[in-house]
């Protein structure tokens, strides 16, 4: 049997048929199996926009060769006598536990927020009534904030490819596309997460473990170093291991922990707004045209480094999307941004945001808990401002002329907007080096002016880091990790759930 990887250029809107017979024309085989290893849109030529097809394809008819592969990540099985305790059923708490699980540990999940199920339902009060759930929420319940923040499944992170593929398989196993496995930009959206998390918690529960949920972490015991008890809002638990995976939102586990000696230091973070445009516009400026068949809705990636201004740039765009209402608290004003799978919402959002160092931007030494004050009052600021949870807006042109709005536009946002001079709300330094950005964005896509800027955008990472060894056990202890966004070497869901995996990994070698 033969083997030959091969890449072809494809229509938008190819057929399997299609594909079939380029792959048999262009190699001259007729009995063949094929797989899709990396599938991306080239669009930088409007008359010439087309999908990029790397294929492995395996025929009789073709000689010589062998396939690249990526070992498959192994997880030993034996009983183990050790108690493990996981906070957080976000991507990296819930896959150090399965992978401990896996592997004969005996692992207790506690959650703060509810089920999944459970949790949409508050997210659908919350949004129709601005009555906030601390246990409902999009910060906090089954799956992290990623469940219902769109389900992007891209990450920059090096040296997880094991560990990728055994996120992606398992995701497809519980129920997502199998696309993710091979889309350049993998997005699986809010709407197959859900049921994706359920099921990744039944097998979870299948192989003997436990999850908690509405139980929130309040205070841990510490002796020489090591971690004894975990004290929760329902009852104290034993435990030889305590993996910590509080997500960039749990600002109270944070200070518990400062307060029990757990080192974290300040680190770089962004700081910005959400901008949201109607999708024909991106559609019409990316593409040409207002649909493109076989592709949802056009996308952008901004970036802006102007001399004398911080970095500016777009994250996490959600194409087909919605702005919605990401306060972990209920006396704090945040948005993100969500989108289904199919991404065919009315809108196109994306944060812009500012990449700060907040000991500059104070000018003062700043330690880890002074850092969480002052984010914490800059989200309390704009809920102040609005009274609530509408977001404070203005058209991004207003934004570049410092002109405040007069009455209010459409919008995707659940819960309404304010105008507000919003250049006002952010800090100066952050406010003026966007406002340059987003003229220099204009000029990159035409009609971008035109679209809006709402909300505080604060949660594209935490503002501190831990102090932790490579394995992620923390500085000083001997049994105590911190895993995943919170910890500050991770962001999104890829390189979350890749951060639990390894610290699951190093503990199982070593047990």
């Amino acid at each position: 049997m033969g083997f030959k990887q091969i890449t072809l250029k494809l229509p938008t809107d190819f057929t399997s048929e299609q594909l079939k017979k380029r792959i048999g024309s262009d190699l001259r085989i007729n009995d063949f199996s094929y797989q899709i290893e990396n599938k991306s849109l080239d669009a930088r030529k409007k008359n010439d926009i087309h999908w990029v097809v790397k294929l492995a394809v395996t025929s009789k008819e073709l000689k010589g060769g062998e396939p690249e592969q990526i070992q498959d990540l192994v997880i030993p099985f034996k009983k183990r006598s050790p108690k493990v305790v996981v906070l957080g059923s976000g991507p990296a708490g819930f896959f150090a536990a399965f992978a401990l699980q896996k592997a004969g540990f005996n692992t207790t999940i506690i959650e703060r927020g509810t089920n999944v199920t459970k949790r949409a339902e508050g997210i659908n009060h919350f949004e129709k009534t601005g009555q906030f759930d601390p246990l409902s929420n999009y910060a906090f319940g089954e799956g992290g904030a990623g469940t219902f923040s769109d389900g992007k499944l891209t990450s920059r992170s090096k040296h997880i490819s094991q560990e990728r593929k055994y996120i992606l398989s398992s995701y497809v196993k519980a129920g997502a596309p199998q696309e993710i496995e091979y889309m350049a930009h993998p997005h699986v959206g809010s709407d197959n997460l859900k049921l994706i998390v359920k099921n990744l918690r039944e097998e979870y529960i299948s192989l003997g473990g436990e999850l908690l949920f509405e139980t929130l972490l309040e205070d841990i015991n510490v002796n020489h170093g090591k971690v004894t008890k975990a004290f929760t809002s329902k009852r104290e638990i034993e435990t030889d291991l305590l993996l910590i995976a509080p997500g960039h939102s749990a600002y109270e586990t944070y200070r518990m922990l400062i307060k029990r000696s757990v080192n974290f230091r300040v680190k770089n973070f962004a700081l910005g707004s959400r901008l949201e445009h109607p999708q024909i516009i991106i559609n019409q400026a990316q593409w040409g045209q207002k649909q493109l068949p076989g592709v949802k809705a056009a996308e952008y990636r901004l970036t802006s480094n102007i001399d004398g201004k911080l970095p500016v740039y777009t994250f996490c765009m959600c194409p087909g999307g919605i702005v919605v209402p990401a306060s972990a608290y209920d006396n704090t004003n945040i948005v993100n941004g969500m989108s289904l799978y199919q991404r065919d919402a009315k809108f196109a959002n994306a944060a812009c945001v500012a990449g700060v160092n907040l000991e500059k931007l104070l000018g003062k030494e700043t330690s880890a808990l002074e850092a969480l004050d002052w984010l914490e009052n800059l989200e309390r600021s704009f809920y102040k401002y609005s009274d609530g949870f509408k977001a404070p807006y203005c058209s991004i042109q207003d934004f570049i002329n410092k002109k405040t709005p007069s009455q209010n536009t459409e919008t995707s946002y659940p819960l309404g907007l304010v105008p507000a001079p919003l250049w006002e709300l952010l800090p100066k330094e952050v406010s003026t080096s966007m406002r340059e950005s987003l003229k220099e964005f204009s000029r990159k896509i035409k009609g971008f002016e035109t679209g809006n800027i709402m909300g505080l955008e604060s949660k594209t990472s935490s503002p501190i880091q831990v102090l932790r060894e490579k394995n992620g056990l923390c500085e000083g202890f001997k049994n105590l990790y911190l895993i995943g966004e919170g910890s500050g070497y991770a962001g999104g869901i890829i390189s979350s759930a890749a951060d639990g995996l390894k610290a699951a990994l190093e503990i199982i070698n070593n047990n």
